[in-house]
């Protein structure tokens, strides 16, 4: 019978992990690709329209 010996994984274990050396390269690269790519969806999402204004009501003529 083998028993693990291993931790529960929590947050600050996975933010200890992602923070050494190596992976910390690799999140920092996936942060910058995940940014970029969110920002340029946003850009070419087209604006809502919005309702033509109505035109200005007639008046009379000023003499």
């Amino acid at each position: 019978m083998s028993h693990d010996a291993d931790p529960p994984r929590t947050f600050k274990g996975l933010l200890r992990w992602a923070t050494t050396p190596p992976q910390a390269w690799g999140v920092y690269l996936l942060a910058l690709l995940s940014i970029w790519l969110i920002s340029f969806y946003a850009g070419t999402l087209k604006p809502k329209k919005t309702p033509e204004p109505s035109p200005p009501a007639a008046t009379a003529p000023k003499s």
